[in-house]
């Protein structure tokens, strides 16, 4: 068994890992919530933390959800304020942000924890978020390229790709005015 500096073996450090069952997640303003664990939710806390500092900087998350399907942050009133009312948030997308700056709605799925935002996907959303006089704003959000691989065939035309592992690009699939410019 291998052991690291302070005595601890690489097998139990990760087994604590294990053992962690949320964390908090801080969305600016002050606003905290907790989240699971999971590798799936990680993706989701870097969407909180690395997408909309970079694409939504200042944008209210209006909500939230992590793998386990648990709502961890849902502001019904402010989606209601926007011309929305949601009954099931079992089809919503894992992360909405409204970017005021720009007056934008992001619907961001993280996968695989959701299906990408393939046509299928747009339509629903579209029908969903259709109250909304914001421009609507489609990403699919993966950890990595090779995660994104399997998936990139069926993206909708239209749409934005990003990956956690390069935080600082998106991939625009023909929608010239998508998401820029910033």
């Amino acid at each position: 068994m291998a052991l690291r500096p302070n005595g601890q073996a690489l097998a139990q450090r990760y087994l604590q890992v294990c053992h962690m069952q949320r964390f908090p997640l801080s969305a600016g303003s002050g606003l905290t919530f907790d989240i699971s664990a999971g590798v799936q939710d990680g993706l989701v806390k870097d969407i909180i933390n690395e997408f909309c500092s970079r694409f939504t900087p200042g944008g209210i998350p209006i909500y939230v959800t992590d793998n386990n399907k648990k709502r961890t942050w849902f502001d019904t009133g402010y989606l209601q304020s926007l011309g929305v009312v949601v009954e099931e948030h079992g089809r919503m997308p894992n992360v909405v942000v409204h970017f005021t700056k720009m007056d934008r709605i992001f619907l961001i799925e993280a996968v695989p924890s959701h299906a990408p935002v393939n046509p299928k996907r747009l339509t629903e959303l579209r029908s969903m978020f259709a109250g909304i006089k914001a421009r609507l704003v489609f990403v699919t959000a993966f950890l990595d390229r090779r995660g994104a691989s399997n998936y990139l065939g069926g993206i909708a035309w239209g749409t934005a790709v990003w990956l956690a592992d390069a935080p600082d690009h998106l991939i625009h699939f023909n929608g010239e005015r998508l998401a820029g410019p910033y």
